[in-house]
């Protein structure tokens, strides 16, 4: 892929693998029916939206999913048991990637999380990996629920543009969500749909870009 100079990076399923078979059996165990039309690839409920962009803390967060299942007994920990049951984790040599494209371009990490998730995701690289955070393997994180805007919607791409100073025509996006990936092509960006068949390392190489 030629003039590309600026590479911006999902997490979910990107870097970090999620499986929302796992999150759809435990929520469905919790209580909550229909969790397809509740939460999913594709779309999900505002208490969702909600957490994501920040505007409710993981109490509230909680106390919505207790409402879900009509469980007022449900505890934290058995909330963020299932909350977290969709978190797999970073394949090996993924990080390793991440800072040969940092060496090369541009790199940003652009991100639907949460409160819950991302104290989870940040655990577990640090224990399977020894490192704190994500910092190291990008110029900037952008987390969308400490940034107040989550994806799809255009204005968290578009902050991360005016911030950053990018040409759309020099940047790609690499997502696994066609939504996302929507909008950052209306905004002129370069996109790449990331799938199991397709894996972010499978992709940098037909782009040849490592």
């Amino acid at each position: 892929m030629e003039k590309i100079k600026n590479i911006v990076l999902d997490y979910g399923n990107v870097i970090f693998m999620i499986d929302f078979v796992k999150l759809k059996a435990a929520f469905t165990q919790l209580g909550i029916e229909n969790v397809d039309e509740v939460f999913g690839h594709h779309g999900q409920s505002a208490l969702f939206d909600d957490f994501d962009k920040g505007k409710i803390d993981a109490a509230q967060f909680r106390a919505g999913i207790r409402g879900l299942t009509k469980n007022p007994a449900l505890t934290d920990e058995q909330i963020d048991a299932a909350w977290n049951s969709l978190l797999v984790g970073v394949p090996k040599g993924s990080h390793e990637i991440l800072l040969q494209l940092k060496a090369k371009y541009r790199t940003f990490l652009l991100s639907n999380n949460n409160a819950i998730h991302y104290a989870y995701c940040m655990n577990d690289i640090r224990e399977k990996y020894g490192v704190a955070d994500n910092e190291g393997f990008f110029e900037k994180t952008y987390y969308s629920h400490l940034v107040g805007m989550r994806k799809p919607d255009a204005e968290i791409f578009t902050l991360v543009m005016d911030e950053q100073q990018l040409n759309p025509s020099e940047t790609l996006f690499i997502d696994d969500s066609p939504q996302h990936l929507a909008t950052a092509s209306q905004l002129g960006w370069h996109t790449a749909l990331c799938t199991k068949e397709k894996p972010l390392s499978v992709l940098l190489e037909q782009f040849e870009l490592l």
